[in-house]
């Protein structure tokens, strides 16, 4: 084209920024490893997030009854009955259509996931179905590996959350506590997941989760801190008394040694464990190999 019949720029108002816009100044969002959810986040993962939040609101539906027993509110068999009938029906939710027939073995670990509705009580086994779970929900491909820390930080998270309402409010039992010597009565996974995320950490050691102050100030950016205060909140009494195991723990001189041993404890004491594994289902998903005994 000629220089003489270049087009003149457009005048026009489409080329300009709205005059509506409110411009701010930019800033960090990003300042925990959790905040990552909020840049990496799969449509599974918000599906997963309105899943557990459907069993949250199904709890205020479902408040506890007048008992003689002050220990497993019979109002959490409705609440779980309720669950066993919509569990396909939730995880129908998150699994695309073409995988529909994953859905029944897939939600089988959803419904082991929240607690026996018999005995009313709840411990690792429990949640070692949840991590089942998800590692179904991994194997199908409905997670991706670009998921891995928003499965851990925001969905893993929002399942202690109703877990920890569940057991509040259906003063749900441990099941197969070991009182005083066992880690924690309810939980396990988030104490080594929680120990990773403070590995390196500038100021926070492993010293400072039995300082109330330190699990004050940061147990909402840490996901181990908040499993502390949640057994400072459900337990009376010096901590070296009622959670002993984690007393001593907090010797161990760096997040990483925590980590490590952590990861051997739970190999030994929930996934070498009979009375745990006993319980857990297998499937075409998760199956369980025979050992081949030496000739």
């Amino acid at each position: 084209m000629a220089e003489g019949e270049r087009q003149t720029p457009s005048d026009s108002s489409e080329d300009a920024p709205p005059t509506t816009q409110n411009f701010i100044i930019p800033k960090k969002e990003i300042h925990t490893v959790p905040d990552m959810g909020k840049w990496k986040r799969s449509q599974a993962i918000e599906k997963l997030v309105a899943l557990l939040n459907t069993l949250d609101r199904w709890i205020d539906e479902t408040p506890p009854v007048d008992q003689p027993s002050r220990f497993g509110n019979k109002a959490y068999r409705t609440w779980y009955a309720k669950l066993d009938q919509e569990a396909e029906n939730l995880v129908a939710t998150v699994v695309p259509t073409n995988l529909a027939a994953a859905v029944p073995e897939v939600a089988v670990y959803l419904k082991e996931s929240v607690g026996n509705s018999t005995r009313i009580d709840y411990g690792t086994g429990h949640e070692a179905a949840f991590a089942a779970f998800l590692c179904c929900l991994c194997k199908i491909g409905v997670l991706r590996v670009d998921d891995q820390i928003a499965i851990v930080f925001k969905v893993f998270n929002r399942y202690l959350e109703v877990m920890r309402k569940l057991q509040k409010t259906y003063r749900m039992e441990p099941a197969g506590s070991q009182g005083v010597w066992g880690l924690d009565d309810f939980q396990f996974l988030p104490f080594i997941w929680g120990s990773s995320q403070l590995i390196d950490h500038p100021y926070l050691e492993p010293r400072h989760f039995v300082d109330e102050k330190a699990v004050n100030e940061n147990h909402k950016d840490y996901m181990f801190l908040e499993c502390i205060l949640f057994i400072t909140e459900m337990k009376t009494g010096p901590f070296a008394e009622h959670s002993n195991q984690l007393w001593n723990i907090s010797a161990v001189p760096s997040w990483s040694k925590v980590n490590q041993g952590l990861i051997r404890m739970y190999k030994a004491e929930c996934l070498e464990k009979f009375p745990v594994i006993q319980h857990f289902k297998f499937g075409s998903l998760l199956p369980i190999h025979p050992v081949m005994s030496s000739c």
